[in-house]
């Protein structure tokens, strides 16, 4: 699909190399090596095998950085014209998932079609971004803080962090909202808003407590005292706390984490990757990744000063916050910092829908620098 659309673009080969100069390589070079460190890691977790995880996650981060070259070089105005589109598609999807969706792991996120099955929640994480960021691209200074202008964007983002609330998914709920307030806030919004909507969350706590699925409760609980239930619904973190422990300063040497390999810890191929990967490579290792994370953050940022126009700002800026609140909420529920809710280490737990969601975020953000001088109007827009 996206090949159809570069040929309609008429991109000819000389073209196409001289965006691919365009490219941010230390950014694609960051990506591959945090990939290669997870695919180290999987080998690991399998007692040194690359079946059957390290050679897929090999496989599907060799194919997402393809995949964000190719958009890297799409033009930007395909994606300005696609925004909307895009977000409907997307919300329908989701709307569609307590009917066509399955049960898997006690929640139904998944709608199968025929030879593959996929999360719609996915696809909105992107749809959100590009969405708002073209909401904001020629909304006036003036207006964006008026309280009819502010409404639309919140409704943008309610609504689908309602579907997936229903779903139910904590996670990606919290990355809906984190990522859409994040960006009326870059995009100039007045900070009293954000103000108020967390008074009025506050107030409405006991009653958002009480429409919590029993497990969701059971989590928070869990989260405040682990020990009450070590081996129910306290396991989890009580064994990421002793592994994490365990690895001290240099760590036990790789492939010989006993919590990881004597199969202590759950989940220590997705949720729990960096809670393995710190008992083997120890304190030092682990702000080794954490620093590659961060060098990776700010060569986005880097890249959004870079920019001209509020689309491309946005675009990158929304890659930023999705990488980031990954890697933050991840970090924090493995330590124990955050209740348990399901999201993957970027890049280095095993998944391929996290891994492809990420990449063509970093994509949409790779094509706003490729065609930082650039300029979007609106007449454009009848093009796609």
């Amino acid at each position: 699909m996206l090949l159809s659309l570069a040929a309609r673009t008429d991109m000819a080969p000389r073209a196409v190399a001289e965006k691919l100069w365009l490219v941010n390589w230390l950014v694609v070079s960051m990506l591959a090596l945090i990939a290669a460190i997870g695919v180290a890691a999987l080998y690991s977790v399998a007692g040194g095998s690359f079946e059957p995880w390290a050679e897929r996650h090999a496989l599907r981060a060799a194919l997402g950085i393809a995949l964000l070259l190719v958009i890297a070089v799409l033009p930007l105005r395909l994606w300005l014209g696609m925004a909307y589109p895009i977000f409907t598609l997307a919300l329908i999807l989701i709307a569609l998932v307590p009917l066509l969706g399955v049960v898997q792991m006690g929640a139904r996120r998944w709608i199968n079609l025929p030879g593959f099955q996929f999360q719609p929640s996915e696809i909105m994480k992107i749809a959100l971004v590009v969405a708002l960021a073209r909401y904001y691209q020629w909304l006036p200074a003036d207006r964006v803080s008026r309280p009819a202008w502010v409404a639309l964007p919140f409704a943008m983002i309610a609504l689908p962090t309602a579907f997936v609330l229903k779903q139910p998914d904590l996670g990606t709920a919290v990355l809906f909202a984190s990522v859409g307030l994040s960006l009326m806030f870059l995009a100039g919004v007045h900070w009293s808003y954000f103000i108020g909507g967390a008074a009025t969350l506050a107030a409405l706590g006991p009653i958002i407590w009480a429409r919590l699925h029993d497990y969701q409760r059971k989590r928070v609980l869990t989260f405040i005292d682990p020990e009450k239930d070590p081996l129910g619904a306290g396991y989890h973190i009580l064994q990421s706390k002793i592994a994490l422990g365990s690895g001290g300063l240099n760590g036990k040497g790789y492939m010989s984490g006993t919590q990881s390999q004597l199969d202590f810890l759950p989940e220590k191929h997705t949720d729990f990757i960096f809670t393995m990967f710190a008992e083997e490579m120890g304190f030092a290792g682990s702000l080794l990744l954490l620093t590659l994370y961060g060098i990776l953050i700010v060569l986005l940022l880097s890249m959004g000063l870079r920019v001209r126009n509020q689309f491309s700002r946005l675009l990158i800026a929304g890659a930023t916050i999705i990488l980031g609140v990954y890697v933050i909420v991840n970090i924090a529920m493995v330590t124990g910092l955050a209740p348990v809710v399901g999201v993957p280490l970027p890049l280095v737990s095993y998944g391929g829908t996290a891994m492809t969601t990420l990449m063509i975020a970093i994509g949409l953000a790779m094509c706003a620098y490729v065609h930082r001088g650039e300029r979007l109007r609106r007449e454009d827009l009848g093009r796609w």
